[in-house]
């Protein structure tokens, strides 16, 4: 009878130990992916972001090129697609919006010029927040 007590007890001990490491190592699986989706989100923004900014960057050298330039272009470039905006606002002064867009990210920046000749001159580059 006390050989069936001792048994019982380490098999008890052995289910709860091993139920403990389980959830231990199911915590640290599903800690583990919850991190990498949020690395993967991170790496897709900045990726938007440098999409946006090179939009913008296209559009000063189509500026450069063509001073009375305004107009809309779309670009693909790598994974996603950019597309930018040039809006005269008067005289040498243009607004430039770009939009990066990967996969459902979206990221868009604003470039303000006060002067075209005889070189570009910015006054802000920004990203905007609501869009």
């Amino acid at each position: 009878m006390i050989m069936f007590k001792k048994g019982f007890i380490t098999l008890l001990a052995v289910l709860v130990i091993g139920a403990i490491g389980l959830v231990v190592a199911t915590s640290l699986l599903l800690l583990g992916l919850g991190s990498l989706r949020t690395s993967f989100a991170i790496e897709q923004s900045k990726q938007t972001r440098s999409l946006a900014d090179a939009c913008a960057e296209e559009a000063l050298r189509r500026i450069r090129e063509s001073t009375p330039f305004t107009g809309s272009v779309i670009l693909n470039l790598g994974q996603g697609s950019c597309s930018y905006t040039v809006v005269s606002t008067g005289g040498q002064n243009r607004t430039i919006t770009a939009t990066g867009t990967v996969d459902n990210n979206i990221r868009k920046v604003r470039v303000t010029i006060n002067k075209i000749n005889p070189t570009i001159n910015t006054t802000s580059w920004e990203e905007l927040a609501d869009f």
